[in-house]
């Protein structure tokens, strides 16, 4: 049976789509492969092997982890002229902030750092922003919380209730105290409370230190309470209300960083391996703009997480 004319036009119109989906996929797929290409490959390297300004995000919870101490190692070897950190953190662990500091003013001595304040700088977030030459924030950016925390759940009374005694053999009384197992005794309580107060003190002499802040300005800020971006700098807690190109103009204007610079993001590579997954929930929120909800599953894993040690962190209920 012979074919209709309709027929063969339509069968052409058909064949001319296809084609056109066809080209558009093997289109999406190169590209895909390109962009892929430059991120395992070298191209994302060859731009960092110019000078630039080296972005470096400060996130969540701080740790201390030994991919971000790399991370500013390697930007200070870098080509990059200047750091901008932006921030976005309520703190971490008090030992993982120190070292995150220090980490900062060894690059420091090589390139100068300007911080950036997103939504929060709190305690560990603070210490991170201490690491900077210039810290600028937004007027509604909160910051300070200087303090540090022990915290330790006591379940002994539960313990009661259920008829449950955990026994233990031990080489002296303040072997494992406070352990949460039974009511915690004053010279517990006052052995925490020294290493409180020792780093405490540490954190106060920072801040002293890198805001050039006398005994009664230090006093007004170092009662744990957070301060927004606009208290902050009468405060002396902050330099200048702004965002990154406030802080760009900042480097140019008084570190003699060549104007036009392009800035580079410097990431760590993702492991599924060390990231829940409420941080994994966070870094997507982060992608698609979400930061207060970020912000609030970054809390989330906070509550979760076992952190051992002192803690510099700020938990939004109470400032520590």
């Amino acid at each position: 049976m012979p074919l209709s004319s309709d027929y063969m036009v339509d069968r052409r119109r058909l064949r001319r789509k296809l084609g056109f989906w066809r080209i558009a996929a093997v289109g999406a797929a190169l590209a895909a492969a390109i962009a892929a290409m430059g991120k395992f490959s070298g191209i994302d390297e060859i731009e960092k092997a110019s000078p630039h300004i080296a972005r470096l995000s400060i996130e969540g919870l701080i740790t201390g982890d030994r991919d971000t101490m790399e991370l500013i190692k390697n930007i200070g070897d870098s080509k990059a002229t200047a750091i901008l950190l932006t921030i976005d953190s309520p703190g971490g662990t008090t030992t993982g902030s120190e070292k995150l500091y220090l980490a900062l003013r060894k690059v420091a001595e090589k390139k100068p750092v300007v911080a950036v304040v997103g939504t929060l700088a709190a305690s560990g977030g603070y210490i991170a922003a201490l690491g900077a030459d210039e810290i600028v924030v937004r007027g509604n950016s909160l910051i300070g919380s200087i303090g540090v925390l022990f915290q330790f759940p006591n379940v002994s009374k539960a313990l009661d209730t259920l008829g449950v005694k955990v026994e233990e053999i031990k080489s002296s009384p303040l072997k494992a105290a406070p352990n949460g197992y039974e009511p915690t005794s004053e010279a517990a309580r006052d052995a925490i409370a020294s290493l409180v107060s020792d780093s405490y003190a540490w954190f106060k002499d920072l801040v002293k230190e890198r805001r050039r802040l006398d005994d009664a300005d230090l006093a007004k800020v170092s009662d744990g309470r957070v301060f927004t971006g606009r208290q902050g700098i009468p405060l002396k807690l902050a330099d200048a209300i702004g965002g990154e190109t406030e802080a760009i103009e900042w480097l140019e204007t008084n570190k003699g960083v060549a104007k036009k610079l392009p800035v580079r993001d410097w990431k760590k590579k993702p492991s599924l391996e060390r990231t829940g997954l409420l941080g994994l929930a966070s870094a997507g929120a982060r992608a698609f703009g979400a930061h207060s909800l970020a912000l609030f599953l970054d809390q989330a894993e906070i509550e979760t997480a076992r952190l051992d040690g002192l803690l510099s962190i700020w938990q939004g209920s109470s400032a520590n």
